[in-house]
């Protein structure tokens, strides 16, 4: 059983070939903080309350519970939200 284990950490990757991103798709969060007012139009639109702001003027993305929805970066008035069409696969690479 750990033999498998260990045979399967020095294994070459699947796949070779750049990760098909449909049109669409919304990835990675980038959040501007100088264009930010703190106005909260996000963190009210935001189905799962992902958003939250946090002492010192800071805004924190709870990542495990986003659904990638892209309300954030639509209500948005200043364009401090964006998401963009990367993202991480389980192998910790940026895909773009």
């Amino acid at each position: 059983m750990l033999f498998k284990g260990l045979k399967n950490l020095f294994r070459k990757r699947a796949t070779k070939d750049a990760v098909y991103v449909p049109k669409g798709y919304r990835g990675k969060h980038v959040f501007d903080p100088d264009k930010c007012t703190r106005c909260g139009l996000c963190v009210r639109f935001c189905p799962t309350n992902t958003i939250e702001f946090v002492p010192g003027g800071k805004v924190r993305f709870i990542l495990d519970k986003c659904i990638f929805c892209g309300q954030c970066e639509e209500v948005c008035p200043h364009g401090a939200i964006r998401l963009k069409r990367a993202f991480y696969n389980r192998g910790g690479d940026v895909v773009k």
